[in-house]
Formats: structure tokens, C-alpha cells, sequence
């Protein structure tokens, strides 16, 4: 392959005339483009890949041609720095390949069918037709779809003209904004659909196939047209298109893709049935929702001019869903979610030498998918942009966004051009500021020392595992609720009187992207206040995933956890609950070998847990806050793990009585677990795996495959993993996550990885080129924990470091890997022996 080549500078498209037949039945379709726009350089160089090109003409005048790579070359022999007009007949196949043009399988009574859908993001768009496939050739479009009668054909705008000719139905639509590439889309197949209207009268469609009820669609509905009603006054931009389509797809590699008026999502990310879904879903669906509709703000109407700003695309849209969501439903209290989901994303991703910043050069076409890094250009850009809004302000904030769209609507920007809007509206630098944290890899550790009378505060950036030194400083907003600390950190160090001996604590809010390492005593203070309830819930998480965080960098004894889950026993808040079960969690790797020490942190669970468990109980409850109902499914969790006797008794007499979709939602997963890992029943896996086929419920499938891949027997999960190729029980978009789910479980770790050894070549057949090619390699180093795994993972992938999509994940993934193992050597004696003396 090739160092990307800025197409753009051989030719600028204007505007694209695509007109495609496809022929469903026989895979293939055939297409003319015509492309005008000015010609820069003596060739025109357009994008195409896999695509047959029967012609070429400049002008009406053919012209000779060369396709090399995903490059089609065109002698124009005409005058550069003028307008032309070029015209392209190609032909292509319809593979299975979740990206170009590609189908969606499907049942509905009995009968299989299908949806032809698109994926162009990010450089797939020259698979279905020639052009300048990079995001600054924004150009306006005219589609002209030829398919088979009988069907519903949408596309980014509404439908121009629709007729039937010669058993075919011909379908126009409307001409679009200035847009790239990658934002076109169209589906075509049997759909429905509800229809809303926006206040500002834009009509909002959420479509599914037959096989989903009509009422599935209903949440997503409400979601869409609330929530561009919502980003229309914030932005005080109205939303650009006429038309908002949400079309839910059986198969679909991402959660979701942001096709200007076109939005396509995984089926579970977009509908919610009233028997199946449960609470924490809907939040799910509701934020990818609103994700994906800022998207058509940011990235869309504003687009980065190359793939190194994606952040402008993705870390904006990550911060806005929770805005959006907020405003829409405050109840929820969706900002923990942040704090307990992106944050935790973020750190943990960001400790790792190597990792990528927010802002990255793209050199090679195959790195462009290894940038959606979701705990980095998502999770950690989100977290960054946020502690940016405390910085300036909320109104600043929103007046320079508005400043923003208003001047560069349609067009292509840099991260310099949003940072001097807000610069212009707040009166600060933010150019200065911001550009330390995007360009830069990792964060600080703030380290406090020092008595009461004077403390010293020095950064330095935190790693968990192997690195090289770092001199890499930060501003660093300290957001320190005690008066004689200054506003920011920007040197190493800092000394600073101190006349109070009230506890030190920094990052209120956890609104800025660093932790803290406090004294003993300061430490101990803080733990009294948890005890004692004086601290606020984001304060009390904050601080307990901290200090896991330290642990697993050495700066801590990972021992010196268990004191402090004790300190959290009187917990009620479900949001801490989650870090509670991630911080035991992280020390069930040390008692993997030691079946008394084992025997002791189940103990520690089920005390934990208890209280909440009888204040809770298994039923739901009138009128109960959401935070309780999603919190009984962790509290009952933790009792299951420590094998309560009453617990797995009432967790049998459920699956025994209760129908598979009838059991609450909110408890659906972990009930099945439970019983497939300690055999409650007889023929569960059967009945399981008989489920999973037959139910078109994306939510009921995703329990029981967290249920299946539970199982502690060698037979069952030899069986589980012969599954992931070749079967037809699991769609090729779900088989990353049952290879998770596989390989997190230390009783099937080792033959899951053996067979993702066995089947690389198949995987690089079906996944090269996806987003989730990477996260074979990403996910396995998650779940190897020994000298011999790491060897072989090292052995494994280092000859794959060639490809420049998995080099960076690899080399990260060896140094997790190493990190885990030397923390299990440092820390295992010490973690089982505290637990024995409990």
C-alpha cells in the first residue's frame, strides 16, 4: 500500500450526478457518475476500489485510463485550473462485507429476506462508485436508484420523483447540501415505519423491517424528534435537511452511522421493545441517538478537513449526546453515566504508553480505522472537551459553537478554527490550552505531599506499565474546592502554604482529565468522608476508581483496596455500585490459583452487597428511583458471585418458571449467567441457543449470549467457540462480542485464543478493512493474564505490526498484557494474604 494521497489536490469535485441499477439477485450493480469540478493537476485521480470500469470520458471526449490500488487515473489532456466534467461507467458486486454496498439477512414468518444497505464511513464510499473519497471533496449530489419493484428506497434527501418502468422501479431524489462521501447512504428493502414532525416542521421517520413490531419504533420516535428540536435552539443552527430517516439494520457493523438524514443503526441501538428492553438500554439508545443527530451538526453541516481531526467529528458529538440527554430527561442523571462509563473509558485507555491522542496523523489509508478509538477520540475527547466548557463557561461554550456553524456551515475546518471562536466569545487562549491536551498522549498524576501546614504539588504523566520517561507537562485546571489552591498547575511543582487542615481535595466534579495521589493522611480524611457521607456521589467514585487506577500502576498496594471497599458498605448510589463490582473485579486476578483466598473475596462481595440486597429485593417497586432498578442487577451480582445459597435458589426457581423474554430485563443477564455457570438447569444451553436463533429481539439475543459464554465447562465452551465461524446462529456483527465475552472468561480464555490463532486468516477475510478488524487483537490482550500468553501473543502478533491498522493496537496490547502479569507477580501474594486474614 501507498502514504495517502491527498486526491483532493488533483481534482476539487463540484457536484457528483450518480445514477446505480442494482440487481439484487444477481450481487452485482452498474452505475454512471458524472462528476464536475476543476481539474488541479495535468491526471485526475479518483477513488475506486473493487469497482469494474467499462469507460471514461472528459468532456464527452474518452479518455484512457490505469485503476492501480484504490486509484483510477484519468489522462485528461486538458487544461488544468478549469472546470470539467468527467464521466465514469463501473459495475461492482453486493458481498458481505458489512461496508460499500452490502446486505442486511433477516426472517419474518418463516421466510428469509434481506435489505441492501450502505456503509461508507470512513473511506468505503469508492466501493460503490469513483470519486474523491476524502472529507474535504464536499460536493452536492443527485442519486437516481434503480432497484426491484415493491420496496422502500430512501436516501439522504426525500424522494424528487419515483416511477415503475419494465418490471424496475426508478427512484430520484432530491439534490443534497455540500456534503463528502462518506456521509452518502441509501436502503433500500421492505420497511416500516412512525413518522414525527419536528417543531420547525422537519419529518422525523424511525424504519425496521417486518420482523419488529411497530411499537419497538416508538422510544427511538420520541428520542429523534425531541432531540433535534433540542440541538436546534443550543446550537441556534436549524437542522439542515428537510427529512431525518433512523432506519434500524439486521446487520450493521458500528452501533450506529451518522448519514446526513439518513441515520442507520444496529437494531439494538435504535429500537426498544416495552418487554425486552431494559432501562440501561433505553439510556443507550437514547444517547446514540442523540450521538449520531449532533453528528449532523458536527461532521456533517462542519466537517474536519482529514481524518487526523476526527475528534472534531467524535469527541463533540460524544459530549453533546449527554448534553442533549440531559435536557431531555434530568431524571436520569445521565452525567454518572459519563463519570462512570467515558471517564473510566478514558483513564484506563489513556495510562497505556503509546496510545494515540486525540489528534493524530494519518499517513497510511489503512490507519484511517484505527482511529476510532472509543476511550480516546470518543471517551477521553468528551472528557477534554468538558473540562473545557467548566474552563469558559457554559454560555461561551454555546455561543462559540453557534459562531462556529454559522461561519463554516457546509465547509471544512481545522481544530484552530473552532478554538478561535471560543477564544473570540470567552477572551482566553483556548488554542493554547486546548492544543497541549489533544496533541498529546496520556495525562497527569497530581501527586499531594507534604503535613497540613504545607503541601507540594507536582505532576508528572501516569502510566500503568512500561514506558520511556516522559517531560510532558499539562495545564492543569486543579478545581480545588479549598481557597488557597490556585486555579491551574502549569509548572512541575508547586509549594503552597497552608493554613486550614480541612481535607485536600482536587478536580471537583471530575471535570478536568487527571487523578490525584494523595498522602496517607490526607487519604484518610477523605475515606472518613465517604464513611460519613459528607461527599457528594462523582466525588465518591471518583475516588475509588482512583485508587484502583494506582494500584494497577505500582504507586499502590493493590491490597490496600480492601480496607477501602469497606469504607463504601453503606453505599446506595448504582452508579458507584458499578465501580465497587469493576474494583472487585480487579482483584479476582490474583486469586485465579488460590481457592481460599477465592473463597475469602466472595465472601467480601456478599458482605458488601448484602445490605443493599435485602433493602432491594427481586422485585421492583412502585414508584422506585431508575438508580434502584438498575442497581438491583449489580447487588444481585455480587451475591451470586459469592455463592449465596437462598441467592442461586431464587435465580433457578425464575429460569425454571418464567419464560426467557418474560424475566425482568433488568435482571435477564445476570439470571442467565448464573445459571448456565453453576448448571441450575438441565438443556440450558440448547434451550439458549435455540432462543437466540428464533427471537428477533437484538436485546433478548445480547442477554443470552452474555449468558452462554458463562458456562465453566470445557465441552460447552469448545462448543460456544467452534460457533464463531461458519455457523449461522451468530451474524458476522456479533461475533467480536461473543469473542469477548469468550475470551474475559478464564475457563474458555485459552481455546478462544487458540482459535483466534487458528482462524486469522478468515478473520483478515471478513473483518480487513472494519472498524472491528482491531479489536481481536485489542481484546485478547483484556483477557491474557501469564508469562506463557504474553510470549505467545508476542510471538503471534509482532509479525503483524506491518499493517499499519492493528501496529498501534498491538504494541499497546503487549504492554497491557506485560502490565497485568507483573502486577499479578507484585501484588498476588499480598492481595491473597490480606483476603485470608479478613
Amino acid at each position: 500500500m501507498h502514504t495517502a494521497n491527498r486526491l483532493i489536490n488533483h481534482f476539487k469535485p463540484k457536484h457528483y450526478n450518480l445514477s446505480i441499477d442494482i440487481n439484487r439477485t444477481e450481487r452485482t450493480f452498474i452505475g454512471t457518475v458524472t462528476i464536475q469540478g476543476q481539474q488541479i493537476k495535468d491526471n485526475v485521480v479518483l477513488h475506486s476500489k473493487d469497482l469494474a470500469i467499462q469507460g471514461v470520458s472528459v468532456n464527452n471526449q474518452k479518455k484512457e485510463f490505469a485503476l492501480a490500488g484504490d486509484e483510477l487515473t484519468i489522462v485528461a489532456g486538458t487544461p488544468v485550473d478549469k472546470n470539467q466534467t468527467i464521466e465514469v461507467n463501473f459495475s461492482g458486486k453486493i458481498t458481505d462485507g458489512m461496508h460499500g454496498l452490502y446486505p442486511c439477512y433477516y426472517e419474518h414468518d418463516g421466510d428469509k429476506k434481506e435489505l441492501l444497505a450502505t456503509q461508507f464511513e470512513s473511506h468505503h464510499a469508492r466501493e460503490a462508485f469513483p470519486c474523491i473519497d476524502e472529507p474535504e471533496a464536499k460536493a452536492t449530489f443527485d442519486l437516481t436508484l434503480t432497484t426491484e419493484t415493491g420496496v422502500t428506497v430512501l436516501g439522504n434527501m426525500p424522494i424528487k420523483e419515483q416511477a415503475e418502468t419494465n418490471g424496475k422501479l426508478t427512484t430520484e431524489f432530491e439534490r443534497t447540501p455540500r456534503m463528502s462521501t462518506y456521509l452518502l447512504a441509501w436502503v433500500t428493502g421492505e420497511l416500516h415505519r412512525k413518522t414525527a414532525t419536528t417543531k420547525s416542521g422537519v419529518e422525523v421517520n424511525v424504519w425496521a423491517t417486518p420482523a419488529q413490531s411497530s411499537d419497538s419504533l416508538d422510544f427511538a420516535l420520541d428520542i429523534a424528534t425531541r432531540t433535534i428540536d433540542f440541538f436546534d435552539k443550543y446550537f441556534d443552527t436549524p437542522y439542515p435537511l428537510p427529512k431525518s430517516d433512523h432506519v434500524a439494520l439486521p446487520d450493521f457493523t458500528s452501533g450506529a452511522m451518522e448519514n446526513w438524514g439518513l441515520v442507520t443503526y444496529r437494531e439494538v441501538a435504535l429500537l426498544a421493545d416495552q418487554q425486552t428492553t431494559s432501562i440501561s438500554s433505553k439510556h443507550y439508545i437514547a444517547t446514540v441517538i442523540a450521538h449520531e443527530l449532533s453528528h449532523q451538526w458536527f461532521g456533517n453541516l462542519v466537517t474536519m478537513k482529514w481524518w487526523n481531526d476526527l475528534w472534531l467529528n467524535e469527541s463533540f458529538a460524544t459530549l453533546m449526546e449527554y448534553i442533549a440527554i440531559d435536557a431531555l430527561h434530568p431524571e436520569w442523571n445521565i452525567w454518572l453515566d459519563f463519570s462512570s462509563h467515558e471517564t473510566i473509558l478514558a483513564l484506563r485507555r489513556d495510562a497505556t504508553y503509546g496510545v494515540q491522542a486525540v489528534q493524530t496523523d494519518v499517513s497510511h489509508p489503512d490507519e484511517i480505522t484505527s482511529l476510532f478509538d472509543g476511550a480516546i477520540v470518543y471517551a477521553k475527547g468528551a472528557r477534554l472537551l468538558r473540562m473545557l466548557q467548566a474552563y469558559i463557561g457554559d454560555d461561551a461554550f454555546q455561543t462559540g459553537l453557534k459562531n462556529y456553524f454559522s461561519k463554516f456551515a457546509y465547509s471544512n475546518t481545522e481544530g484552530n478554527d473552532l478554538w478561535t471562536e471560543l477564544s473570540t466569545v470567552s477572551g482566553k487562549d483556548i488554542a493554547v490550552f486546548m492544543n497541549t491536551w489533544i496533541s498529546q498522549s496520556g495525562y497527569p498524576l497530581l501527586t499531594v505531599s507534604g503535613s497540613q501546614g504545607e503541601i507540594t504539588l507536582r505532576q508528572d504523566q501516569f502510566f500503568i506499565g512500561k514506558h520511556k520517561p516522559s517531560e510532558q507537562l499539562w495545564p492543569i485546571p486543579l478545581n480545588s474546592p479549598c481557597k488557597e489552591m490556585p486555579a491551574m498547575l502549569e509548572s512541575r511543582e508547586l509549594t503552597i502554604k497552608r493554613e486550614h487542615s480541612s481535607p485536600l481535595r482536587f478536580n471537583n466534579a471530575d471535570s478536568a482529565h487527571f487523578i490525584s495521589h494523595y498522602t496517607p493522611d490526607h487519604l484518610k480524611l477523605l475515606v472518613d468522608q465517604v464513611k460519613d457521607g459528607q461527599l457528594d456521589v462523582i466525588t465518591r467514585l471518583q475516588l475509588l476508581h482512583e485508587q484502583t487506577l494506582l494500584a494497577r500502576a505500582g504507586v499502590i498496594k493493590s491490597a490496600e483496596l480492601l480496607p477501602l471497599l469497606n469504607a463504601y458498605a453503606n453505599e446506595t448510589n448504582e452508579h458507584i455500585w458499578d465501580i465497587i463490582a469493576l474494583t472487585i473485579g480487579e482483584l479476582k486476578k490474583f486469586v485465579e490459583g488460590d481457592k481460599l483466598a477465592e473463597d475469602k473475596l466472595r465472601g467480601l462481595s456478599g458482605r458488601l452487597a448484602r445490605s443493599q440486597y435485602q433493602r432491594l429485593g427481586w422485585q421492583t417497586k412502585a414508584d422506585e428511583p431508575e438508580d434502584d432498578t438498575k442497581l438491583r442487577a449489580t447487588i444481585i451480582s455480587l451475591m451470586i458471585y459469592s455463592q449465596d445459597t437462598d441467592v442461586l435458589t431464587i435465580v433457578k426457581e425464575i429460569y425454571t418458571n418464567q419464560d426467557i423474554d418474560k424475566i425482568n430485563p433488568e435482571l435477564r443477564a445476570t439470571i442467565l449467567s448464573a445459571v448456565v455457570h453453576h448448571e441450575l438447569a438441565a438443556d440450558v444451553i440448547d434451550n439458549l441457543l435455540e432462543i437466540y436463533q428464533s427471537t428477533v429481539s437484538a436485546d433478548l439475543q445480547l442477554d443470552i449470549a452474555a449468558g452462554l459464554t458463562s458456562s465453566k465447562q470445557d465441552t460447552v465452551n469448545t462448543r460456544l467457540i467452534t460457533l464463531l465461524k461458519g455457523s449461522t446462529i451468530i451474524r458476522n456483527q456479533d461475533i467480536s462480542r461473543w469473542f469477548v465475552y469468550l475470551i474475559r472468561n478464564r475457563h474458555s480464555r485459552n481455546g478462544t485464543w487458540q482459535w483466534m490463532k487458528d482462524n486469522w486468516l478468515w478473520i483478515e477475510e471478513v473483518f480487513g478493512g472494519d472498524k472491528s478488524f482491531d479489536d481481536f487483537p485489542r481484546y485478547s490482550a483484556s483477557g491474557l493474564a501469564s508469562r506463557q500468553l504474553l510470549d505467545d501473543y508476542r510471538q503471534f502478533f509482532t509479525p503483524l505490526q506491518s499493517q499499519p491498522a492493528l501496529k498501534r493496537v498491538i504494541q499497546l496490547g503487549i504492554t497491557e498484557i506485560e502490565a497485568r502479569v507483573e502486577l499479578i507477580e507484585r501484588d498476588g501474594e499480598d492481595v491473597c494474604r490480606a483476603l485470608k486474614e479478613l
